[in-house]
């Protein structure tokens, strides 16, 4: 979870900015329900990411339906059929953003190297332009 000094629009918008804080190597689209997204490091990772549900200013989830983790040993398409969820809740003149990679969970191989991953791209890379409003 991040806190951050702003309301919960803008926050959520810079969300579906995803070329802006995850990464450059992006293709396709992340503004609204049904919208579909591939990122793309070749060698090293590939996702496509489905938007299931959208709630303006409050929620959207990217469900992974296809996935490529070059990187592990057994299943490289850990990531297919998990969700990523992102909450917008204000706090104050807050807002809090809670992160969540539902699937990923400790039994999976890639497991402990991308919660270490998420933990520097939601609390950095996204943090960093939500703030700055500064693509990476």
């Amino acid at each position: 979870m991040i806190e951050v000094a702003g309301p919960p629009p803008d926050v959520f918008n810079s969300i579906n900015e995803v070329s802006k804080w995850w990464s450059k190597d992006f293709e396709g689209s992340s503004t609204k329900l049904n919208d579909e997204f591939v990122i793309c490091h070749p060698g090293q990772h590939y996702s496509k990411q489905k938007l299931v549900e959208f709630i303006p200013g409050k929620k959207v989830v990217w469900l992974v339906t296809d996935s490529e983790l070059n990187w592990l040993d057994k299943d490289r398409a850990e990531w297919t059929g998990t969700r990523m969820i992102f909450e917008v809740m204000p706090e104050g003149n807050k807002t809090l953003l809670h992160f969540t990679h539902k699937g990923l969970v400790p039994g999976k191989e890639c497991y402990y190297r991308c919660t270490q991953g998420w933990d520097m791209v939601i609390k950095d890379k996204l943090f960093g332009f939500i703030t700055s409003g500064k693509a990476i």
